[in-house]
């Protein structure tokens, strides 16, 4: 009898956490003694996932993010890769936080180890260069984007197209009633959903101008209900902190107290997402569930000063456009803010435009249903199929190894 199949894991943040645990769940599906070990979030150890690390360890974003967490991420690599090494799991499985698992990844790799990467980093948009890394550091990648094994076959890379889980999850009609239902709300308030992002740094940099939006939109529209699902217990009390003004930036000249039509929830942003009207939300994975929700909303990124400026210095960045509803249509079918163009004043008046157009709502819905129907293609099955024919194929080699 052959050993229980063993596959390592390594998930950034949330959404990596989501990601995982629906891969874990497949992959039982066929391999109901399969064993799995590595870095987890909440989602992916109720799976039955066994934790080394925490997901939330890597929930870091841009480049002067990563130097300034960088010793602590090295040594945390250098164990995770001693202890797979160790394991020799069948396959190794790199989910998102392409800044931390391509580097294990070219080790493990180099150890022999077969590895996979589901969720392609976003090499098609900036830093192109690191096509070649991943080129030798992977033996396949998992792309959750129809676009984007156009550009990894032009580079000999074996990619796959599995579309998105959440296009699995989230229903093409959301329930706009029973979601206000269930969330308390008035079925005929407007409700403005406010999503700053799911890591600390984000909200930190974007909280206070989507606070100072909110307010904006409460002097030019009477009768607004905000509501913002935080993604972590750490989320809600760092944005509660902002709402109560002990930490806005002294750029943002908000009277306090600030006393905004606001409810401030932990977790449920599916719901939220579906009971709203229209969503100001951080660039992320939050906007094409915003999407598949069939949901108008505005974008806006911002990176630290000194991330901002390598990347334009630098000409790093290859892509028009930075919102994932803009990427898949090809087109600023929603209002993006980058940088310094992040402002209340903008996002208010951006979210004021959409609630005033009830036409350009409905073409948006229209588009985003055609892209829900796009990813919509079983996206953890296909995963799962992919991982266990890599590892399948390890298997096989190190059978006939002398």
């Amino acid at each position: 009898m052959s050993a229980p199949l063993s596959i390592g894991l390594v998930a950034g943040e949330a959404s990596g956490d989501t990601l995982g645990a629906a891969l874990i769940d497949a992959i039982r599906a066929r391999e109901p003694t399969a064993q799995f070990h590595g870095v987890a979030g909440p989602k992916m150890r109720a799976a039955g996932c066994d934790a080394w690390a925490d997901s939330e360890e890597l929930a870091i974003m841009g480049l002067a993010e990563i130097v300034r967490h960088l010793p602590r991420l090295l040594r945390l690599r250098r164990r995770l890769l001693r202890q797979f090494v160790d394991v020799r799991p069948d396959v190794f499985v790199g989910i998102d936080a392409p800044e931390f698992n391509l580097g294990l990844q070219a080790k493990l790799k180099h150890a022999g180890l077969a590895t996979v990467q589901y969720v392609s980093p976003q090499v098609w948009a900036w830093r192109q260069g690191r096509v070649q890394s991943i080129a030798r550091s992977c033996d396949r990648v998992l792309c959750l984007l129809p676009f984007e094994t156009e550009f990894y076959r032009a580079h000999n890379v074996d990619a796959i197209f599995v579309g998105h889980p959440l296009a699995d999850q989230i229903p093409m009609d959301p329930d706009r009633e029973a979601a206000r239902a269930a969330l308390g709300l008035d079925v005929n308030s407007t409700v403005v959903a406010l999503l700053p992002g799911s890591r600390l740094g984000e909200i930190t940099r974007l909280g206070p101008d989507f606070l100072g939006a909110a307010k904006w939109l409460t002097e030019h529209r009477a009768g607004l209900q905000f509501v913002a699902p935080m993604a972590s217990p750490a989320a809600r009390e760092l944005f509660a902190s902002q709402v109560a003004g002990a930490s806005l930036p002294r750029r943002l000249p908000l009277r306090l107290p600030l006393r905004l039509p606001l409810r401030l929830l932990e977790g449920q942003s599916q719901q939220v997402l579906a009971a709203a009207d229209v969503v100001l939300v951080a660039s992320g994975t939050a906007t094409l569930e915003t999407l598949l929700s069939k949901r108008p909303m505005v974008v806006a990124y911002r990176l630290s000063p000194t991330t901002a400026f390598l990347l334009r210095r630098f000409g790093l960045v290859k892509v028009a456009h930075f919102a994932q509803p803009n990427l898949l249509l090809g087109r600023r079918a929603v209002p993006e803010f980058l940088q310094e163009e992040v402002t209340p004043e903008a996002l208010g008046s951006a979210v004021l435009s959409l609630l005033d157009d009830p036409a350009g709502r409905a073409a948006l819905t229209a588009d985003f249903a055609r892209v829900h129907l796009q990813l919509r293609r079983g996206g953890a099955a296909l995963a799962a199929d992919a991982v266990l024919e890599v590892a399948a194929r390890q298997r096989a080699a190190a059978a006939v190894a002398p």
